[in-house]
């Protein structure tokens, strides 16, 4: 019976490792499957990566698309129904929020939109708020903090 004890790769599968420069009797001794002489014959011998011979790279034929801006603030995004779960007159501001689960620890910037509806007066202390879910948050009777 075949179990995985006695499990063998089917005969011809496997092969042994091509061993080179170990002597003429191998068949590979030498100049080791290598050749005569030139750089591809020397140890260390190796291109960078993208070389393509002296041909133009791939990576510099294609073109450039866009525009990536180091200096660009990534904002997490928190939606005005997101809110809800707090209780009324509570304070929102960035570790409320960790510890609500609604965005991570690793988050550096918070945005609220006025994705949703609010019932409950609260005062929110974030980086951003847009101008929908302001009012939104003072209609509800709380208040807006922005600190960016």
């Amino acid at each position: 019976m075949l179990t995985l004890s006695n499990l063998s790769p089917q005969k011809g599968a496997k092969r042994d490792k091509k061993r080179v420069g170990r002597g003429q009797g191998s068949g590979r001794g030498r100049t080791a499957t290598r050749g005569h002489k030139g750089s591809k014959s020397r140890s260390g011998y190796g291109i960078r990566p993208g070389f393509e011979g002296g041909q133009m790279p791939l990576q510099r034929r294609l073109p450039k698309r866009g525009f990536n801006n180091i200096f660009r603030k990534e904002y997490t995004i928190v939606h005005v129904k997101d809110l809800e779960i707090f209780d009324a007159g509570s304070r929102i501001d960035r570790e409320a929020l960790i510890k609500a689960c609604l965005i991570d620890k690793k988050t550096n910037l918070v945005k609220v939109l006025a994705n949703g509806e609010l019932s409950k007066s609260l005062t929110v202390a974030v980086d951003k708020v847009s101008e929908g879910a302001k009012k939104k948050i003072e209609e509800a009777g709380g208040t807006v903090e922005v600190s960016a």
